[in-house]
């Protein structure tokens, strides 16, 4: 008889909401293994390191800096100057988490610097939101790294710099 009388919602389960927070830390969490498949960072030296992809781009990885924990890395497209001719585009500066599994994007610029697009002083939410669109476009370039063939295997080395085993 009970359950005659529950209204018909009561017994639908819920699903769970992700907060935002929890949204990036997944979102960091899959383009460290994307990263992982792409480039194995973990075997990199300190160094430059170029691919080449089906497109006819070279991808150009920085490996900045190692620490117990973490690699800082730059990729570009070094063909692709910007008006200056400083830097390629896109450009990303990333910090991969060896011990958390994360993988963030600190800096990107695709077209603009983050200075031009949000101004000097941005109130913090408009960071957050800067940010996952940041992570966001990484996570697809990723992906679209793969598609075009780059692999661990067609890392080489630039400058005569010898990888990590």
């Amino acid at each position: 008889m009970s359950a005659i009388l529950k209204p018909a919602h009561a017994s639908i389960q819920r699903i769970p909401r992700m907060s935002r927070f929890a949204w990036m830390m997944a979102l960091y969490a899959e383009n460290h293994a994307r990263l992982q498949r792409l480039l194995e960072p973990e075997s990199l030296a300190v160094g430059r390191y170029a691919s080449q992809g089906r497109d006819g781009l070279e991808l150009r990885i920085d490996v900045v800096e190692r620490h117990p924990y973490t690699i800082e890395l730059q990729l570009s497209y070094p063909r692709l100057l910007d008006g200056e001719g400083a830097t390629g585009d896109p450009l990303a500066w990333v910090r991969h988490y060896r011990d958390a599994r994360q993988a963030e994007v600190t800096h990107c610029h695709v077209g603009r610097r983050w200075q031009d697009a949000l101004g000097l002083h941005p109130p913090l939410t408009t960071l957050i939101d800067h940010r996952a669109r940041m992570n966001v476009f990484f996570s697809k370039w990723l992906e679209y790294l793969g598609e075009q063939g780059h692999a661990p295997r067609g890392v080489q080395p630039l400058d005569g710099v010898a990888a990590v085993a």
